[in-house]
């Protein structure tokens, strides 16, 4: 009788897949700060104006973050708008990060955005102040931003779907038609949702002049004079239920499974054009959520003409998701790393004598070394396999035979040269 042994590998701790990840951003962080540190260098060496000094001083505050901001009543106040200009940062990352697991790109996440925040202002602006409870009408403002977000994103999964066109240019359309439309309905309705209170024609008004805001539960006491509200806590719980959908739940499988093999999930009898749109729609839905977040913070007023140019933070969601390797966790990290070098280089120019663009090309080098992330894991991979090789699979083994049973009859012995029937 066959018994197949149960045989547990145990998997080496540098060829774990989070490890090597962790590694790999890892790699591609140091990667950026470096040639960040020799662009100042050689910026110090051929420029007389500039002492050798200066490099070594500039790249230590890009690293110091807020803590450039020297006094702990700034760095505090610094911190608090850092994590909360880092809220649609992780929100735009997660949008990304959700596409690239289902085997998509998507690069529609500005327009998303867009629809978001002139969803959630059209409902907060909009509701006359006393009628409702203002919970209620962030609420719904909230919720009214994100399903508009869902619509957009859905669209280029329906085309990806039924007629199996690149989601990419589909993206690119949704966007510009994203940041038209906002501008046509904010033109047409100016004299209600414009900021003309502060001569700011070109900003809606900010929703606190409605009684409408993201509750703070004394963070704003905690990081006195900052923005900062319960909206990094509400997309940082989002990033965790996204990772626990992803990796518990039957529809997170389907949707990982489409993006590794549409045809194999199709054969498994996975229904992959639904997965596809769902996947677009739910990633339209988070990057509309984190311009609600933005807009009904209360102190923000949004720009309104926005047919020349589409939000920074819907693109730069696309290198918060590759830098944390898609992983819902890890955009919350790679989201936080990016605004935290973005505000120690906003110090450089008071500073030193360099400008606040060195911490943009230092995101940029990142962002270009994080494009080589599976090929950094891959190296890692083949040289802790040569190291640290993985134990053998135990053989299966085949039992002894069973002892006969006491009561089994036994054949009679036959003599040498006797025959059967002779035995005594």
């Amino acid at each position: 009788m066959r018994n197949t042994a149960t045989h547990t590998e145990k998997v080496p701790f540098f060829r774990k897949p989070a490890v090597q990840s962790i590694v790999a951003s890892v790699i591609c962080i140091f990667g950026g700060l470096l040639v960040g540190f020799l662009v100042l260098l050689f910026m110090a060496i051929f420029s007389k104006d500039i002492p050798f000094s200066e490099a070594f001083k500039g790249i230590l505050i890009v690293l110091s973050g807020p803590g450039a901001a020297g006094n702990p009543k700034d760095i505090l106040f610094t911190c608090g708008n850092m994590l909360f200009t880092a809220t649609p940062l992780i929100m735009t990352g997660l949008s990304v990060s959700l596409a690239f697991k289902t085997g998509l790109f998507n690069i529609g996440a500005p327009g998303q955005y867009l629809m978001g925040a002139m969803g959630s202002l059209l409902v907060a602006l909009s509701i006359p102040q006393g009628s409702m409870p203002a919970w209620l009408i962030w609420t719904l403002a909230f919720l009214t931003g994100t399903l508009l977000g869902v619509v957009w994103g859905a669209i280029p999964g329906f085309f990806k779907a039924k007629f199996n066109v690149n989601e990419v240019i589909v993206c690119i359309l949704t966007n510009w038609i994203a940041a038209n439309v906002v501008s046509w309905v904010f033109y047409a309705n100016q004299e209600a949702f414009v900021n003309f209170a502060e001569t700011k024609t070109n900003f809606i008004r900010k929703t606190i002049s409605n009684g409408v805001s993201t509750a703070t539960f004394g963070l704003d006491k905690l990081f006195a004079g900052s923005y900062l509200d319960v909206s990094i806590l509400i997309a940082c719980l989002i990033a965790v239920l996204l990772y626990v959908m992803l990796n518990k739940t039957t529809f997170g499988y389907e949707l990982k499974a489409c993006g590794y093999n549409r045809n194999a999930a199709k054969y498994a009898g996975m229904n992959e054009k639904r997965n596809i749109m769902l996947s677009m729609a739910i990633a339209g839905g988070l990057a509309a959520c984190g311009a609600a977040l933005w807009c009904l913070n209360g102190q923000q007023d949004f720009k309104w003409n926005t047919y020349q140019a589409l939000p920074n933070v819907g693109f730069n969601g696309i290198p918060a998701a590759l830098l944390a390797s898609n992983n819902p966790i890890g955009v919350i990290f790679s989201a936080l790393f990016l605004r935290y070098i973005d505000t120690g280089g906003s110090y450089l120019p008071g500073e030193t004598a360099f400008n606040e663009y060195v911490s943009q090309l230092i995101i940029a080098v990142i962002i270009y070394f994080a494009g080589f992330s599976k090929f950094i894991k891959d190296f890692l991979t083949k040289r802790s396999a040569k190291k640290t090789p993985l134990p053998p699979k135990a053989p299966e083994r085949l039992d002894p035979e069973p002892e006969p049973a006491a009561d089994t009859v036994q054949p009679a012995e036959v003599p040498a040269g006797g025959k059967e029937g002779e035995a005594k």
